[in-house]
């Protein structure tokens, strides 16, 4: 276990990063059939293939989900990561053409280095042929490279956010993992013990803030995996119950200055067997338990592993000894 997504089985990552436009993206492709979900909460997503994960819709597998920097720019990568799998002949089946599924998620990273250079098919790609089911590097990397946290009293205050992931295994041997890209505008907290972990001023809700947060700024983004075997819907369930993740690390979160979006994958082997409603029920909520709590040790550390770049501090350059 290298306590990353990539525990689970089928699943592998790769980043493409850009630190003098400090912007970039992730991939993470299923080698194996995963039924996929998400649930979108913050009030300014950028977002591709979103509406084809919701249970009334045709199509229940992934090929790939990918998070990226540069806004709604920035979801031109998932061309590159739709070409990579064509290639290779993976994708839903048509009748004329195999059409590679790959919902997207975006973070507002225009304002850190270049906001002219963003991730494009070329960057999906070249992400794509760096995928590995090794430990996944962390911190300023891929689409956290030009993350940001802690900006609700103004951008002056921020922290450097960035991409973490974890996992956890269930005492009947089930994994559930995470990955997430932290551009939160609210502060990181220790859910232990309350303290801040990376955080600025927090103002007053009566108070007109001449500083406040840029509304197109923020976003924390995230895929959460399992290697169980679920329905479409306990797969949205799934992603649903994550967000809480979210809620134990991240205040405020959900804002309208923040677009947070939750994938999640199930991808256990089919099964014939008719699912006993009672028994589903109980495993969706510990997957779904366990899916917030492993979401939210990624935060953290997406966090504590970020780099100091383009003007902007981060905890771990702190925590550096003075020569």
């Amino acid at each position: 276990m290298h306590d990353d997504i990539t525990d689970v089985p089928g699943i592998r990552v790769g980043h493409d990063t850009n630190l003098e436009a400090g912007t970039g993206c992730t991939v993470l492709l299923c080698d194996l059939p995963a039924i996929g979900g998400v649930d979108v909460r913050g009030g300014a997503p950028a977002t591709r293939e979103t509406d084809l994960l919701r249970p009334l819709y045709l199509v229940e597998r992934v090929n790939a989900i990918l998070l990226t920097g540069g806004s709604a720019f920035g979801l031109e990568a998932a061309t590159g990561v739709m070409r990579y799998l064509e290639e290779r002949g993976q994708g839903f089946e048509t009748g004329v053409a195999r059409v590679p599924i790959v919902p997207a998620a975006a973070i507002f990273d225009l304002g850190l280095g270049s906001s002219q250079i963003r991730p494009d098919a070329s960057a999906g790609y070249r992400a794509c042929e760096r995928a590995s089911g090794g430990p996944i590097e962390q911190g300023s990397v891929g689409a956290g490279t030009g993350a940001t946290v802690a900006k609700f009293a103004g951008s002056q205050h921020a922290i450097k956010g960035g991409l973490g992931s974890a996992s956890t295994q269930l005492p009947d041997g089930t994994i559930v993992g995470a990955l997430v890209v932290v551009n939160a505008v609210g502060n990181i907290i220790d859910p232990r013990s309350g303290t801040i972990i990376a955080g600025g001023p927090v103002p007053d809700a009566g108070t007109t803030q001449r500083q406040g947060p840029h509304p197109f700024s923020n976003t924390t983004i995230a895929v959460v995996a399992t290697s169980a075997t679920l329905s479409k819907v306990s797969v949205n369930k799934i992603a649903q119950m994550a967000h809480n993740g979210l809620a134990q690390v991240i205040q405020p979160a959900h804002t309208m200055f923040d677009g947070d979006t939750v994938f999640a994958l199930a991808l256990g082997a089919e099964t014939t067997t008719p699912p006993d409603p009672a028994a589903t029920a109980a495993q969706v909520s510990l997957i779904g338990a366990a899916a917030a709590s492993t979401l939210a040790r990624a935060i953290i550390k997406a966090v504590l592993q970020a780099k100091g770049l383009h003007g902007v501090p981060a905890i771990a350059d702190q925590a550096q000894p003075s020569e």
